[in-house]
């Protein structure tokens, strides 16, 4: 968690940037029932296989799965119902045209708590080919051994 902006990153779709070239991202509210606020915080939900759904001025999260909270007392919500997120008309809009652009998807990258509130981080993305992904494989191989050669050298 970092102090200064009262940030904690609870869950992050770290695949999704090895398959995805992320264009743009926004942030936006969570929309979820009490028990599921609960989960959320013990860190049990999973990004594996969402994405982001923008229409009819509304923009969802579908198959995100939310593990119920097993003090609830009240019924349990389905694990993978779709969640509301809560962004402008403007922003809603702005997702809607651009998902409509062929190659062009709409993916969770986080979701974490900002001052309280759940928030999840969304990208306009496009999907990458096999070989784009080879490449970013290759530059990121090549940055590690960099890193290595960096520090083998730097001895005092």
């Amino acid at each position: 968690m970092t102090k200064k902006e009262g940030i904690l990153v609870v869950c992050s779709n770290r695949k999704a940037y090895h398959d995805y070239f992320i264009l743009e991202t926004f942030e936006a509210g969570l929309a979820l029932l009490g028990p599921e606020v609960k989960s959320v915080r013990q860190k049990e939900v999973s990004l594996e296989g969402a994405f982001v759904k923008a229409e009819n001025g509304q923009a969802e999260i579908l198959n995100m799965y939310v593990k119920p909270y097993k003090f609830n007392s009240l019924s349990e919500p389905d694990p993978t119902r779709p969640r509301r997120l809560l962004l402008n008309k403007r922003e809603i809009r702005k997702l809607q045209a651009a998902a409509e652009i062929k190659g062009q998807t709409l993916v969770p990258l986080e979701i974490y708590f900002k001052r309280g509130w759940a928030k999840v981080k969304v990208a306009l993305a496009k999907g990458k080919h096999l070989y784009d992904k080879r490449e970013s494989l290759k530059k990121k191989d090549l940055n590690r051994e960099m890193e290595k050669g960096f520090k083998n050298s730097i001895r005092f």
